[in-house]
């Protein structure tokens, strides 16, 4: 058994939410790593993830088409979406994710969901 602790990129355009969201995870055990564009984290690879979390409104790259990129390369790989666009929270492609979360969301509800989702994943590994 490894003592590797799992790897969750988040990926926003707001800095603060970065932070937030980083101590968060790493407060509950995971290792964060933030990217502020769905480029610095596509550039830097996908292999060592666990788990990404991002936003779906930013410059660029939303949230829909990083979701669909990573999805092609690691298929295997739990994406969360997060909005703060309730408008967007309804629509069916928000619902296609691993996890998906409204602005301000509750913050033990997420740790939940991605420790359910590694979970998940760590099952399917071993299948």
């Amino acid at each position: 058994m490894s003592s590797r602790r799992n790897t969750v990129a988040i990926v926003d355009d707001d800095p603060r939410l970065l932070e937030s969201l980083a101590d968060l995870l790493e407060s509950a055990g995971y290792e964060a790593r933030t990217f502020s564009c769905a480029g610095t984290l596509l550039a830097g690879g996908l292999l060592d993830l666990d788990l990404l979390i991002t936003d779906i409104g930013m410059p660029g790259t939303d949230g829909f088409e990083l979701r669909d990129m990573v999805t092609k390369e690691r298929h295997d790989l739990p994406v969360f979406l997060i909005t703060g666009r309730h408008e967007i929270a309804d629509q069916g492609r928000a619902r296609e994710s691993s996890g998906f979360f409204r602005k301000p969301f509750d913050a033990q509800q997420l740790l939940a969901a991605v420790e359910q989702a590694l979970h998940n994943q760590e099952g399917e590994d071993e299948s």
